[in-house]
């Protein structure tokens, strides 16, 4: 893990962002997703991220950051790691997708806060106005929350809160998780992440 500087990619990659909020599975479904698309990946979490993932997952963070260099190669990042190149704007990326997104990174982001990559390179994507989606995870929300995310949707940040989509009758928790995971993809532009554009159109209805 480290941020040694490579030549640009062809492909700018996406940066994923992982908070330590519950929804580590949103998590792994997006970047599998991501993986299945061959889209290259840049990936930064936070220490609260590293210390609730064994929780959910059964896991440590660090045994699905190797799994993902090593078969999706993505590339990842610590998070103090300040030198990686998503922290400059000079670095050309597809934006950036905050998933699962706590409320204390929300406030992070919408302050302009950068104590650690991951807000950093937020904040990079906002000031250089590249696409950033954040998949806020709280409940219920508070004032100060509903207005930390009124500030960055402002701004032109996606909030995607992760809700499941009944109407698409999912028939498990996985299913639910993945149709969840793809719709936020989908919200940041990558279309193709949809496995049938018409149902989520509302042609079935």
């Amino acid at each position: 893990m480290s941020g040694e500087t490579d030549d640009q990619p062809r492909q700018p990659p996406i940066i994923i962002g992982i908070s330590g909020s519950s929804g580590a599975a949103l998590a792994i479904r997006a970047i599998e997703v991501l993986g299945e698309l061959g889209a290259p990946m840049h990936i930064t979490y936070t220490q609260a991220c590293r210390q609730v993932w064994p929780d959910e997952v059964g896991r440590t963070l660090a045994d699905d950051l190797n799994a993902w260099k090593t078969r999706l190669h993505a590339r990842i990042f610590n998070p103090d790691d300040f030198r990686a190149p998503m922290s400059s704007g000079s670095f050309r990326t597809a934006g950036m997708l905050v998933i699962p997104c706590s409320m204390r990174t929300v406030s992070a982001i919408a302050h302009g806060s950068s104590s650690n990559l991951l807000e950093r390179a937020a904040d990079v994507v906002i000031k250089e106005r590249r696409t950033l989606t954040l998949v806020p995870r709280e409940t219920p929300l508070s004032a100060i929350h509903l207005e930390n995310l009124l500030a960055l949707a402002r701004l032109g940040v996606r909030i995607v809160p992760p809700m499941p989509q009944f109407y698409l009758r999912p028939q498990s928790a996985e299913e639910m998780i993945d149709l969840m995971a793809r719709r936020a993809l989908a919200a940041h532009g990558i279309e193709q992440a949809l496995p049938d554009a018409s149902r989520w159109r509302g042609d079935e209805a």
